[in-house]
């Protein structure tokens, strides 16, 4: 019998979409099943446009800067732009699959997305506006998944 990953996606930065997909398409890589149950802000992560996925230096003290930076200045407008553009320029420079990639591995490797059909309610998306492939649950599917496996982890 497969061993079980259940994970939970709450987060839609760039910086947070990375350790979901990661986990899950390396647990699908040795065999695994996996669930990720997309809530609040992870929902952005299935959205059909990840282009504006950003990185927040603010409340990040553990984000490398080039230089020391104090919060305050981490406040200032075109912060936020700017570690972005040093994320996506350290992803590429490091050959690290964009999320676009990951995403897609996942979903060729049979790793199920659930989206949180309440939190798409709360938020008053649409079907359409998300990826195809995936499919729309509650609490109690996640829990069902969980509780049969191996593995849950909250990101």
């Amino acid at each position: 019998m497969a061993k079980k990953l259940a994970l939970i996606a709450s987060k839609g930065s760039l910086d947070w979409a990375y350790p979901p997909f990661i986990l899950a398409a390396t647990a699908a890589a040795l065999d695994y099943e996996v669930q990720i149950f997309f809530t609040f802000y992870g929902l952005t992560l299935l959205k059909k446009d990840l282009s504006d996925l950003k990185v927040s230096p603010l409340g990040n003290p553990a984000m490398p800067m080039p230089i020391p930076m104090p919060n305050l200045l981490q406040m200032l407008p075109g912060m936020e732009s700017m570690a972005t553009m040093m994320m996506k320029q350290k992803v590429a420079d490091k050959g690290v699959a964009s999320i676009e990639d990951l995403r897609t591995a996942c979903l060729e490797s049979d790793v199920k997305f659930i989206a949180c059909q309440m939190t798409v309610d709360l938020f008053d998306f649409k079907p359409s506006d998300f990826i195809d492939g995936i499919e729309f649950g509650g609490a109690a599917t996640y829990l069902q998944f969980a509780g049969e496996s191996d593995v849950s982890l909250f990101i």
